[in-house]
């Protein structure tokens, strides 16, 4: 019959020997036990270093154009020291154009007027060099949008040439002046171009020197 286990053979004693049926099912038997392995302790030699600042030095145009600032500062400064020395001298010139322009008044009016004026002149000078000084340190450090700052005093670098030219550098005494301002906006304008070519551009937007894991 299906289903049983022990079936008769003919002609002789049941067959003690169990036969296996579709329905059997063999016992389960867990696997042995795999040995236990401890994991891979982190080396400490090959740790990833964390960033470091460093200070690198400036690429090749940013050398340049900080040689022409400071040259360009440094003319500024003789220029204003020459103007400073010349001012008596240059006084009166200026009152004679005073009195072409204003006729009648005293000659006292007249020279106060020449002194105001060229004192106000000589401010804007320095103002200037005041101005273009903070902006270098600036660049040098770093700072975001400096360089529009710097085109800035560039633009009243020329005005206050200008003034000069009209008030101050007058007569023979006043070339050499003229001269040496017309050099310092020369290099103020040279320093300023180079400090936009794509090196010096790329060294102000990084802002920071960084070494990162074991780099030299």
């Amino acid at each position: 019959m299906p289903g049983s286990e022990l079936t008769p053979r003919r002609g002789g004693a049941a067959d003690t020997t169990p036969m296996r049926t579709g329905s059997y099912v063999p016992p389960l038997v867990a696997p042995p036990p795999s040995a236990h392995v401890a994991p891979a302790r982190p080396t400490l030699a090959q740790k990833a270093a964390p960033p470091v600042l460093v200070k690198l030095p400036p690429p090749f145009t940013v050398r340049v154009s900080q040689l022409l600032w400071i040259l360009s500062l440094l003319t500024a400064a003789v220029a204003v020291v020459y103007a400073f020395i010349i001012r008596t001298e240059q006084l009166k010139p200026l009152e004679k154009m005073i009195k072409g322009v204003v006729k009648g008044r005293a000659a006292e009016t007249y020279t106060s007027a020449a002194e105001i004026l060229y004192w106000c002149v000589f401010g804007g000078m320095l103002l200037v060099i005041l101005l273009q000084l903070v902006y270098f340190v600036s660049f040098m450090n770093r700072k975001p949008n400096v360089r529009w700052w710097q085109l800035a005093t560039l633009v009243l670098q020329g005005i206050v040439l200008a003034l000069v030219h009209e008030f101050i550098a007058l007569g023979d005494r006043g070339q050499p002046l003229q001269l040496m301002l017309l050099a310092q906006l020369g290099l103020a304008a040279l320093a300023f171009l180079v400090s936009l070519l794509p090196p010096a551009l790329h060294w102000s937007a990084r802002r920071h020197d960084v070494r990162r894991g074991h780099e030299a």
